[in-house]
């Protein structure tokens, strides 16, 4: 994936939106296995050289896609209570990832991620989301588990099943992670945000 900087509003953006619009627009017309960079440079108004060079080749321009694609476009809903916030969370993720297209974009950020940052930034995503969750239950005064538990215990067998295992996934698996990361009994489980301590015991 590039490092090169885009700045807001000026050319490096406006090349970057018109390629991955060329991107989604091919894909769903010819095929995402019939996804060339001259192909995708006519579409975009650009010349190949430019998807080259600021890209390197298709593998690393779809993964950038893909990385655009994962990033959720809004805050997660206030449903009252932090079972019902990270349920609809966890309901609506297994939802999108599962999907094939979902599992397409999971698959083109790994592949063009030598060193790892798209899966960072991928990891980034769900921490991101979950942190403003468990916030927003802490400000109404529930007990919360930590960023780390609900990512290791949610978002991770999802992730596992969603990319090894996909047969049978449903809303009631990611129902049934967080009501077991919830569990007030399980020593892992939610902790008094106000207690230093750590994770509540049984």
């Amino acid at each position: 994936m590039s490092r090169q900087m885009v700045r807001p509003g000026g050319r490096s953006a406006r090349v970057q939106a018109s390629v991955h619009a060329a991107v989604h627009e091919l894909a769903s017309e010819v095929g995402r296995a019939a996804l060339t960079v001259p192909l995708v440079a006519q579409r975009a108004g650009v010349t190949p050289s430019t998807i080259y060079r600021r890209w390197g080749d298709l593998q690393e321009l779809l993964s950038d896609v893909a990385v655009m694609r994962l990033r959720p476009d809004t805050a997660p809903g206030d449903h009252g209570s932090l079972a019902s916030d990270l349920t609809a969370w966890a309901e609506q993720f297994l939802d999108e990832m599962a999907h094939p297209a979902g599992r397409a974009y999971i698959r083109d950020a790994l592949l063009g991620d030598p060193d790892g940052s798209n899966a960072g930034q991928c990891s980034a995503y769900a921490a991101d989301q979950i942190t403003f969750i468990l916030t927003r239950a802490a400000e109404r005064g529930e007990r919360t588990p930590d960023v780390e538990t609900v990512v290791d215990r949610v978002v991770a067998p999802m992730m596992y099943r969603i990319l090894f295992r996909p047969d049978g996934l449903d809303a009631a698996y990611a129902r049934r992670l967080v009501a077991e990361v919830l569990d007030p009994s399980d020593p892992n489980g939610p902790r008094d945000p106000r207690d230093p301590s750590g994770p509540t015991g049984p």
